[in-house]
């Protein structure tokens, strides 16, 4: 089986996500895919504002549209920092071909992760550009022949229009009482508002 993992912190989850995941599963033609809210995201620094099982619960309603999409709280229960290595290491016990999806700033910092090799090992890492990133175009070209030449592995390009929109941007939108319905699905509006989160 081809299984796809998409993790992040989705607080909220948005559109773009939406859009990525529903790309990451045409390109990979995956049998299923795994979405994963982190527990502590060890890339950034992170003043939760919304539980996890808040979190979880509004990437329920933002990726229930996609038939192959599953909401897994993998990270959220082994607790402490998140490392994709060790959650590779468990969803490969299964025998799937795995598929793991990241931006392209995570893309660039990616010889830093915990274990690079070792992920490189266990799945096929993908990737989707912004068009804002489209003057990092060198760079990137350079990072993926730096890994191909350092790990043996070349990440995959997801065709894909991402959507100029981060969480942390929303949620400063929603602290000011911006409207959002443009960049998040209106479920997912509906149980924030109803919530009162990232007030």
């Amino acid at each position: 089986m081809r299984l796809g993992i998409y993790g992040g912190t989705f607080s909220p989850p948005h559109s773009g996500h939406v859009n990525a995941a529903r790309s990451f599963t045409e390109s990979m033609k995956l049998d299923k895919l795994l979405i994963i809210p982190t527990f502590i995201p060890p890339h950034k620094e992170f003043r939760e504002e919304a539980s996890c099982e808040e979190r979880l619960e509004m990437c329920r309603l933002a990726f229930r549209d996609i038939p192959v999409a599953e909401v897994s709280d993998i990270e959220i229960k082994r607790g402490g920092k998140s490392y994709t290595y060790e959650t590779l290491e468990e969803l490969s016990k299964s025998g799937d071909d795995l598929y793991f999806l990241i931006g392209t700033d995570m893309l660039l910092s990616f010889d830093r992760w915990k274990n690079p090799e070792r992920i490189l090992d266990l799945c096929t890492l993908c990737y989707v550009r912004r068009e804002s990133d489209r003057e990092l175009d060198g760079e990137i070209s350079a990072k993926i022949s730096e890994y191909r030449e350092k790990y043996g592995r070349e990440p995959q390009k997801i065709d894909h229009t991402v959507t100029e929109i981060s969480s942390s941007e929303i949620r400063r939108l929603l602290t000011n009482d911006t409207d959002c319905a443009s960049v998040l699905p209106s479920d997912v509006l509906g149980y924030i508002k109803k919530r009162g989160l990232y007030k």
